[in-house]
């Protein structure tokens, strides 16, 4: 792990930590599973961000303001929180076009969270196709 994304994460609450690291080792099997190559850990804006070159970057974080969530975020720019909210509408929960929020006394999702990572992860090759060719 990235040395100041390292201190970021023993910065959170115990129960935080726990869920975000689950977060980025779900990332890490995605890309390993599907031979995307190197991930580039780092921090952006304050925020654990990972991005590899097939994809487009994605950033996790826990906020006080909210402390029953915690968030995994994606570039607003790009169709991946349109195309999660029509496959996943009623399982995950969204922020406008920028995040899915999940809540830490829930079970992560993972098969949805998964598939929405996967598309994220390869974004650059599914970008010109109608619901990222998930359908």
């Amino acid at each position: 792990m990235d040395k100041v994304v390292k201190e970021r994460f023993d910065e959170y609450p115990e129960n935080v930590r726990i869920r975000l690291e689950e977060l980025r080792n779900l990332m890490f099997q995605i890309v390993s599973e599907l031979e995307l190559g190197e991930v580039e850990e780092s921090l952006k804006w304050g925020e654990p961000s990972y991005a590899v070159k097939t994809g487009s970057p994605i950033r996790i974080d826990w906020k006080l303001k909210s402390p029953s969530n915690y968030y995994i975020f994606f570039n607003c720019q790009t169709k991946l929180i349109d195309t999660f909210r029509e496959l996943h509408d009623g399982t995950l929960e969204f922020q406008g076009n920028r995040a899915i929020v999940l809540t830490l006394s829930n079970p992560l999702p993972e098969a949805e969270v998964k598939h929405c990572l996967e598309l994220a992860l390869t974004y650059q090759q599914r970008k010109h196709l109608p619901f990222l060719g998930a359908r």
